[in-house]
């Protein structure tokens, strides 16, 4: 049921991103924060909301769990949203089809480039923390066999049923990269599920290796073991606010409070927060609200 209203939440959200349809102040003045359809991306969303709406004082309006990357990209080029956090890694190689980067400030500043010139969007600064793909397995299974690295990983790969993201599968920093760099052969298809179901099913032992994120809070809570990219496959992650250039235009104040953001989340904070609310359930407006007057904001 969970995982269906979710589902729901999700179409009329994007439903609402495709159609222009909204409510409240005329949409000159007022900042339409948009997120991707994660826990994470809900609780940057609200500190991004949030801390716009104190420090420039205009009203927000919040779309998210608008699916994943393709539709926010869509969303904000359409002028649906005008800011979302997004990852450098993921800029790099899913929207602009570049190859992978090891080099974070180079990669950074070589999507701020392009985003600029592409799309007419905008890179705040990093907000603090790397979010790089995580390849996770149980830590009973990791503790048994000593496995540590994703090399280590092959050898017992063909025993394993793996799961991951419909997205993961399809982008070019995904799937078919991954097992040609290490060789991967799993004993079953990978099976495709929605991202908030992949640690339940490998607790439950539905599956045995799944690629979530770094920053999941789940991962130290059950106990899971993420492996080592030992080969360097992912590029950096950082975190960044896209914001449109013509919103930036109209209202300066809000690239301003993007800027306080810069580097103010680490990734154990981060990692801290998506706990809070998907493992104590708690609401992401509080948990974003906490963090920002936790840290003066």
């Amino acid at each position: 049921m969970l995982s269906e209203a979710k589902h729901l939440c999700a179409l009329a959200a994007l439903a609402v991103a495709v159609m222009g349809v909204g409510c409240g102040a005329p949409r000159a003045d007022r900042i339409v924060v948009g997120s991707k359809n994660f826990t994470e991306q809900a609780v940057l969303g609200e500190i991004i909301a949030q801390h716009i709406a104190a420090r420039t004082g205009l009203a927000v309006e919040r779309r998210f769990y608008l699916a994943g990357t393709y539709i926010c990209q869509q969303a904000i080029l359409a002028g649906r949203i005008d800011v979302y956090p997004e990852y450098t890694g993921t800029a790099l190689t899913a929207i602009l089809k570049l190859p992978a980067a090891s080099d974070a400030a180079q990669v950074f500043a070589q999507v701020k480039t392009a985003y600029a010139q592409r799309f007419g969007l905008l890179l705040a600064p990093p907000l603090g923390f790397n979010n790089t793909f995580a390849l996770v397995i149980r830590g009973d299974d990791a503790r048994r066999d000593n496995i540590r690295t994703i090399s280590q990983a092959a050898a017992y790969a063909p025993k394993w049923r793996p799961g991951f993201g419909y997205e993961f599968m399809e982008r070019p920093d995904g799937y078919q990269g991954l097992v040609k760099t290490y060789g991967l052969k799993f004993g079953a298809e990978p099976r495709i599920m929605d991202l908030g179901l992949l640690y339940k099913a490998l607790t439950s032992h539905q599956v045995d290796l799944v690629a979530g994120n770094s920053t999941d809070g789940l991962i130290s809570a059950l106990g899971l073991t993420v492996l080592d990219d030992d080969r360097h496959y992912f590029p950096p992650y950082q975190a960044v606010p896209i914001l449109r250039a013509q919103t930036a235009r109209r209202h300066p104040e809000v690239l301003t409070a993007l800027q306080d953001l810069a580097g103010k989340i680490s990734a154990e904070d981060m990692q801290r927060m998506n706990y809070a609310v998907d493992g104590q359930h708690r609401d992401a407006r509080d948990v974003a609200a906490e963090f920002l007057k936790s840290h003066g904001l």
